[in-house]
């Protein structure tokens, strides 16, 4: 606790989170417990890639088990992606149907950096240069500078409640999924700290009796991170909207476009809203979810929100955080 009065704050609390969905949850949780009653969330970045030669510096892993081998960000998760390709016969075609209908959601956004830079068709996507296979460069995420702020107050505008559940990764290859189970409201629609073992192929979390409450099929709109593609398609499989191994074809048949039953990452995401840096996107991840279910998007507004579900993280960055927003108190 320091003390302030050059902005008039009076007594302040000061936290550092370089995570979006657990930064929320620390400011929901300072004024829960009555240690604050207006929480300031904030993120962002500039000045700090500026060797355009190279990839931007927060994808370069300085450890010895990754950097003597070249191992940069894009190529650990386009190794998930080439063994999901390998085992279920995911194809480019289908990352490329990915890309292109996030980034023509931020060509569509007034807001994003991509604005006005579309349409792009999955035929653009392949087009452009290899990056590491199977990606292509607008298979990726980019770049740019800026910062996102939100403000959290004990009653500010309509309600929105979430439940959130944080998890690794882990496991032999690409092959563990979380499992997604039927939970009680109020509590996270993604179980991400299971994964799937080989003694149990196929199994759910579901308890024999689950309690009512809310399921994939609830969910209105997935603001998903995006760093690549294929992510996409993982989340989806992972999340249970689609069985594992059939995240290609969900996406081939126009399931996470703005006008299907599951839109995805409207705003444009890291792919071509923004990506001043990690915590700056994952925050907006979260950003995005509370404004579709209030139905204030300036773009892509999904009709009649009620739940959204936004995600951090991914299989190559080996963690995920998962949050559910409610328009309605569980």
């Amino acid at each position: 606790m320091s003390s302030s009065t050059s902005y008039g704050l009076g007594r302040v609390r000061r936290s550092s989170n370089g995570l979006g969905i657990p930064a929320v949850l620390e400011a929901a949780a300072l004024i829960a417990t009555g240690q604050c009653h207006v929480v300031l969330v904030v993120g962002g970045s500039a000045g700090i890639y500026t060797d355009r030669a190279s990839t931007a510096p927060w994808t370069r892993p300085t450890n010895e088990f990754v950097v003597g081998y070249g191992m940069f960000t894009a190529v650990e998760f386009a190794l998930m992606a080439k063994r999901h390709m390998l085992t279920f016969g995911t194809t480019s075609e289908q990352l490329a149907i990915v890309a292109a209908t996030i980034r023509n959601n931020g060509h569509e956004n007034p807001g994003a950096v991509y604005a006005g830079r579309g349409p792009f068709t999955p035929k653009d996507i392949l087009a452009s240069r290899p990056i590491a296979e199977p990606f292509h460069l607008m298979d990726c995420s980019t770049t740019s500078e800026g910062a996102v702020r939100w403000f959290l107050l004990q009653q500010s505008g309509p309600p929105t409640f979430g439940g959130h559940r944080h998890g690794s990764w882990v496991g032999q290859a690409t092959l563990m999924v979380p499992r997604i189970s039927t939970v009680p409201h109020g509590t996270s629609v993604a179980e991400a700290t299971e994964v799937r073992q080989a003694t149990s192929v196929g199994g759910r979390l579901d308890s024999p009796s689950p309690p009512p409450g809310l399921s994939p099929s609830d969910v209105d709109v997935c603001e998903l991170y995006d760093p690549f593609s294929f992510e996409i398609i993982r989340q989806l499989e992972a999340f249970g909207f689609c069985p594992e191994g059939e995240g290609g074809s969900f996406v081939e048949g126009g399931a996470i476009a703005p006008t299907g039953v599951l839109p995805v990452t409207t705003d444009g995401g890291t792919m071509s809203f923004a990506h001043p840096g990690n915590s700056t996107q994952m925050l907006q991840r979260v950003i995005r979810a509370v404004e579709q279910v209030r139905g204030s998007c300036r773009s892509a507004q999904v009709a009649g929100a009620e739940v959204a579900l936004c995600s951090n993280g991914g299989s190559g960055a080996l963690f995920t955080d998962v949050m559910l927003i409610e328009s309605e108190r569980p």
